[in-house]
């Protein structure tokens, strides 16, 4: 077959493969027109998952006649004033995407300036209809109307893998969703098949309002165990919400990244989060944040993708460092903070009981003499130890004071107005986890010789990825050489560690350092070190402690940032509040 131009209409067609994948993307690209027009309210209507109609209606400034018959063709644009794609600061700048949707569905643009009257013009499965005038139906003066029927009725092989209506329903709320965010002044409603799904007011104030608006998308729970971000470096501005680590997921679906406003789903920025949290979660656990990254838009590439989700960065270690730095600060300011999820879990899973109660047969009939007594309901006993309770209040400190140990597992301290829990464990993993860390940055940690070396047994690819980064654990106080193919000789361990289980931790941290393998930064290594090594010398389940050393574990937690979950993500400590110990049991 010989070579030959292909037609308009098919060019369109394949243009829309990439641009208009779905009902969502035909959505997203009418939405970012409306807030590049500077609208201020957008009203978006989806019937059938998208497939029957998208209607989006807005107030921005609305288009002339003749800017209208053009806005249909192919790479025609008002977004960008030169052939300059170094400084591109508008959502839309291909020019491709009407034209798109139009070669695939049947599209009609109705628009009108402040100053002009309105009209509207057809597409047709890529047949243009012309241009009429029309009494504009827009809420405004001024403004533009866009509807998309029977999408991918010119091809119908599209249609088939769309999924189901619900599905796409659910896409599109996403797409509108991530734009809202982005745009706390403006206001967004979604109608699906004429259920009003989302109405969201304008916000005033940039920073709480940007808040409270990430609240009414990702729920009023993010928005109580939500930390502020807010730095700037080198030109670029990170701002935005972390949410609090023990405030996690099991995917990453409640993590919104955006750079200049747009919605971004970027490798770089998702493994830059990872790593800030890498100390503070399990790696199947994924925290919830929303983050608004502002640039010279020549520091930034958005010219990717077609779907525009993709960026580049000019310095892209300066934007990971700042992304990593910002988050932790942020967390360490949190302080020793739990999210208050923990306790609302801890809460739904308990249930009243009745309590046992037995009949104890006197003289005569049971039915007549018969006494029931209720059982004990606590009784001291090995796994329980507990302090008299003080004739004064409890002291006026955050975790409170320590009155019993149960199961030699968990600390239940009284608060001024509520109980904690605290897991023992868990709690001093972290503490010792966090003094490693005080001690790197400041020097190095100390060390103890041992008289006798340790000799572990390894397979020789353990012991190759053990003395592999032997000079990172020489700086965490650990220090090992090799001693043949299959063995490692240990000569020294912290000092702040005491007694080590060496063997059982180097065949941990070789199992370790295979699964991060070289993908993190020197730091970042370190830290998972660190953690490994603070994990097998904490205060084990099990060990009895008294008042005394209870109490100093509170405190020290008190003191000690990032001290509300443990190095695997989980929480350190419960806080239940008098309130709620009373509703358990009815008295409110």
């Amino acid at each position: 077959m010989r070579i030959r131009r292909l037609s308009e209409g098919m060019i369109n067609r394949i243009a829309a493969g990439e641009v208009v994948e779905r009902p969502a993307s035909a959505a997203k690209e009418l939405i970012e027109n409306a807030l590049d027009a500077g609208a201020t309210r957008i009203e978006i209507a989806v019937s059938a998952g998208g497939a029957d109609l998208i209607l989006v209606e807005d107030n921005g400034i609305g288009m002339e006649a003749d800017d209208l018959a053009l806005a249909i063709e192919r790479h025609a644009t008002s977004k960008l004033s030169d052939d300059d794609l170094s400084h591109i600061s508008t959502m839309g700048f291909r020019g491709e995407a009407l034209p798109s949707i139009g070669a695939v569905a049947r599209l009609s643009i109705a628009s009108r300036t402040a100053t002009s009257e309105a009209h509207e013009i057809r597409v047709d499965g890529g047949r243009i209809e012309g241009l009429s005038p029309t009494g504009f139906r827009g809420k405004g003066q001024h403004g533009t109307r866009v509807e998309v029927r029977e999408l991918f009725f010119a091809t119908p092989a599209r249609l088939k893998f769309l999924k189901s209506a619900r599905s796409e329903d659910i896409a599109t709320l996403d797409v509108v969703k991530r734009l809202a965010m982005a745009r706390p002044e403006v206001v967004f409603t979604l109608t699906l098949d004429g259920r009003r799904t989302l109405d969201l007011p304008a916000e005033a104030d940039l920073f709480s309002g940007r808040l409270n608006r990430l609240a009414k998308i990702m729920g009023r729970d993010f928005g109580d165990n939500a930390a502020p971000v807010s730095t700037e470096r080198e030109g670029v501005k990170l701002a935005g919400f972390a949410g609090l680590p023990t405030y996690n997921r099991a995917n990453s679906a409640m993590q919104f990244l955006f750079v200049n406003g747009r919605p971004v789903r970027d490798k770089l920025l998702i493994g830059a989060v990872r790593g800030a949290y890498a100390d503070f979660l399990a790696r199947d656990r994924h925290p919830a944040l929303a983050l608004f990254l502002e640039c010279d838009p020549a520091f930034v590439d958005v010219n990717v993708h077609p779907a525009k989700t993709e960026v580049r960065f000019r310095d892209a270690g300066l934007v990971r460092g700042l992304i990593v730095s910002s988050l932790k600060h942020a967390l360490h300011d949190a302080g020793h903070r739990a999210s208050t999820t923990v306790a609302g879990d801890a809460l739904a899973s308990l249930r009243a009981q009745s309590a046992p109660y037995y009949f104890r047969p006197e003289s005569g009939s049971m039915m007549e003499t018969g006494r029931e007594y209720h059982a004990p309901l606590f009784t001291p006993g090995v796994s329980t130890r507990y302090e008299a309770a003080p004739a004064e209040p409890p002291p006026d400190m955050p975790l409170g004071a320590a009155r019993a140990q149960l199961h030699e597992t968990y600390i239940v301290a009284q608060t001024a107005d509520g109980i904690v829990i605290v897991d023992q464990h868990a709690a001093h993993e972290r503490l010792l986890y966090e003094r490693m860390k005080h001690a790197m940055a400041n020097g190095g940690v100390a060390t103890q010789p041992l008289l006798i070396p340790e000799i572990v047994d390894l397979d020789p690819a353990e012991v190759e990825r053990v003395l592999a980064r032997a000079d990172q654990l020489a700086e965490l106080g650990l220090v090992v050489e090799s001693f043949g193919p299959g063995a490692v000789a240990v000569r020294e361990t912290p000092a702040m560690l005491g007694h080590l289980d060496i063997k059982g931790l180097l065949r941990d941290l070789a199992d370790d350092i295979a699964e991060t393998g070289s993908g993190l930064s020197l730091k970042e290594r370190l830290e998972e070190v660190a953690g490994t090594l603070a994990c097998h010398t904490s205060v084990r389940a099990g060990r009895r402690l008294n008042a005394d050393e209870m109490n100093a574990l509170l405190r020290e937690m008190e003191a000690t940032p990032h001290s509300g979950q443990c190095n695997h993500g989980r929480p350190t400590y419960v806080e239940l509040k008098l309130s709620d110990i009373e509703r358990l049991f009815g008295r409110r």
